[in-house]
């Protein structure tokens, strides 16, 4: 049976489950509900990525000689985590290492999740911690997935991403769940035009984005923006963006702390490019929030 808990602050409400510290609901007082309800074409809500984001090479992490398996995104999306707090405007929850993970994982952690509502803002904290006696790398990674149309009735071609800053025009495909070549990107300055076609083999990987923050924009037939997702992070230095090929109902907007391997590198998993690493003792705090605004607007932001 599930377990879940609600918080809520004026304008914003969320519900988290203890299954994976997912988020499984976001809902604003002006539009209904906003995060993807894990549909067919894809499971899942808002899954936690840890302790790697994306693939490695053959599904196996290496270290010191030996083999784990590790399948995508790591394991944390599929553990159940432990309440920690559960308040009506805050809730958090916590996984530590065990048997089980030690047995696919070889490192001492902990990892909190911290989900925080006020003034029509959610902020999802993720705090790593290396209790351990050596290096803990690890990637950290958020994986929400919006409604897309944002609205209904606006099409899915009059939604864009506008970027905080002026962004390098491309992006890392992904082929077969590792990174690939560069790809360029259709950019109108700042703003990134949404298309299912971007998303047509997989997604978008912008490793050391200049951005910590971007509006996720649905427009009018004359431009105006109608809805938004106003959307920032901390402490993440790469981002992805994806949907499912063949025209799924949602976007994923995901900063993350790593990125799936390159198809060429098979290496010691503390060495993959990217990787974060936690000295004995250290903790790292990284969040993304988001705050849903409706109504008209004239213009481009």
């Amino acid at each position: 049976m599930t377990d879940t808990h609600g918080i809520f602050a004026p304008g914003i409400a969320a519900t988290i489950s203890a299954d994976g510290a997912e988020l499984v609901s976001l809902r604003a007082d002006a539009a209904g509900e906003l995060l993807w309800q894990a549909g067919p074409e894809w499971p899942r809500h808002a899954p936690v990525l840890f302790p790697t984001v994306g693939r490695l090479k053959g599904d196996v992490l290496r270290h010191d000689g030996r083999q784990y398996p590790m399948g995508q995104h790591g394991f944390a999306r599929d553990r159940r985590f432990e309440w920690i707090e559960r308040g009506s405007d805050r809730a958090s929850l916590r996984l530590t290492e065990d048997e089980e993970s030690l047995d696919r994982f070889p490192f001492a952690f902990v990892l909190d999740m911290i989900y925080a509502a006020a003034d029509g803002r959610l902020t999802v904290t993720t705090r790593v911690g290396n209790p351990g006696r050596t290096m803990l790398p690890c990637g950290v990674g958020a994986h929400p997935g919006f409604r897309w149309p944002l609205v209904d009735g606006v099409e899915k071609s009059a939604h864009a991403i506008e970027f905080e800053m002026t962004e390098t025009g491309s992006a890392r495909s992904v082929v077969g769940g590792l990174l690939g070549a560069e790809k360029p990107l259709p950019f109108d300055g700042r703003s990134l035009p949404l298309d299912e076609a971007l998303f047509a083999s997989d997604a978008l990987v912008m490793p050391g984005v200049a951005s910590r923050s971007l509006s996720y924009v649905a427009n009018d037939a004359g431009g105006g923006r109608v809805a938004s997702l106003d959307f920032s992070w901390q402490g993440y230095k790469d981002l992805g963006i994806w949907s499912k090929p063949g025209g799924a109902p949602f976007l994923c907007i995901e900063p993350w702390y790593g990125m799936a391997s390159p198809a060429d590198w098979d290496g010691e998993f503390a060495e993959k490019p990217g990787i974060l690493q936690l000295a004995p003792g250290e903790v790292r705090e990284m969040s993304w929030s988001v705050r849903p605004v409706f109504g008209a607007e004239p213009g481009n932001s």
